[in-house]
This record gives C-alpha cells, sequence and structure tokens, in this order.
C-alpha cells in the first residue's frame, strides 16, 4: 500500500515559525531549499533552536551534542 504525503497533513505537523515561507508544507522542497543553502529545515530543530532561525549544521551539533 503506498502513502501520499499531502501538503494539508504536512502542514498539521510542520514546526515551521516562518510564517511566509513558500515551501511550508512541501516538505520535498523545504529539504532541498535548506540542504542548498547549507541548512537543515525546521523540523530538525526543537522548538526553542528552530524560533532563533538558526538552522545551520552547526547548531544542529551544537544542539544535540548537549543531550
Amino acid at each position: 500500500m503506498a502513502r501520499h504525503c499531502t501538503v494539508e497533513h504536512n502542514l498539521e505537523h510542520c514546526p515551521c515559525t516562518y510564517d511566509p515561507c513558500p515551501r511550508k508544507g512541501i516538505c520535498c522542497e523545504c529539504i532541498a531549499y535548506h540542504l542548498k543553502m547549507d541548512q537543515l529545515p525546521a523540523c530538525a530543530f526543537p522548538p526553542e533552536v528552530e524560533s532563533t532561525y538558526d538552522r545551520s549544521f552547526r547548531r544542529f551539533i551544537q544542539t544535540y551534542s548537549k543531550r
């Protein structure tokens, strides 16, 4: 049985707080965009870090190496 992703379903679980983002809910575009910018998408971070908009790999490592 194949699964189908929908923007509506993705939006229910998207932690991104950047409201004007045109990729919100379109995960494949979001991931591609952030990787091209040497970043990770919002869903890779806890809420307190995501809200800083520092989505760098360095911040990801700092965030998760403390746990």
